[in-house]
């Protein structure tokens, strides 16, 4: 077979292939792990944040534990959220009472344009936590170094493992811990980080408030495609 009558063969079948493809095919999957917590190198991905940065007296932690006998490992964000200051600050700051853990960046960006729902399996302490997106900085004023945040409420129901699903739509943008009340649509294909934090004050009406101690254990967080909120 003559070198010219090879390509056109191959490009025939490959046009027929592609011709004869599923929409499944052409779709990324139903889900999109981002973040394990199964491991110390896995926590090694994220960096913790508190009030006592300004002269507050909450603490935190992230280590791993062992579930299940020995056969499973989890992280577990725990700490102590205290509305105090520490008597040689030298801060003043209006607002205490917060801890938090936050990703590093990714190396770029990753893409979450298809997927309409972010899912975080958890076992809790009956509080509310912040759960929180970083994208590409578009929102604030020019010259601004942070990056744009969107933030949602997540309920942890004491005790027992939980999935909980936050429609992407429902995240808000958010500027230094304020809703930032304008028309604005998450850019989705530019998503730098996550967090999740806990605060002393106010969440979802009925959870638990309140200084005093937290922990919640985390085993991943994935982007989920259901297909109710396009």
């Amino acid at each position: 077979m003559s070198r010219f009558r090879s390509l056109w063969q191959a490009s025939l079948n490959a046009t027929k292939k592609a011709l004869t493809w599923n929409l499944e095919d052409l779709m990324p999957p139903s889900e999109r792990l981002i973040f394990s917590f199964n491991s110390k190198e896995e926590l090694k991905k994220w960096h913790l944040y508190s009030d006592s940065e300004y002269g507050g007296l909450s603490s935190a932690s992230l280590e791993i534990s062992e579930v299940d006998n020995g056969l499973k490992a989890i992280g577990v964000f725990s700490g102590n959220l205290s509305v105090d200051l520490a008597e040689d600050s030298k801060w003043n700051i209006s607002r205490g009472g917060f801890c938090g853990m936050r990703s590093k960046k990714f190396d770029g960006f990753i893409d979450l344009d298809s997927y309409d729902t972010i899912a975080l399996k958890l076992r809790g302490d009956g509080r509310s936590y912040i759960s929180t997106i970083y994208t590409e900085n578009w929102v604030n004023s020019p010259g601004q170094l942070e990056d744009n945040s969107w933030q949602a409420f997540v309920h942890v129901p004491k005790d027992n493992w939980y999935i909980a699903k936050i429609p992407l739509a429902r995240y808000l943008p958010t500027w230094r811990g304020n809703v930032i009340n304008a028309e604005m649509e998450m850019n989705q294909a530019r998503i730098l980080g996550m967090s999740l934090s806990v605060n002393a004050e106010g969440g979802v009406p009925g959870t638990r408030t309140g200084t005093g101690d937290f922990r919640v254990e985390l085993d991943w967080i994935k982007a989920i495609r259901t297909g109710e909120y396009t």
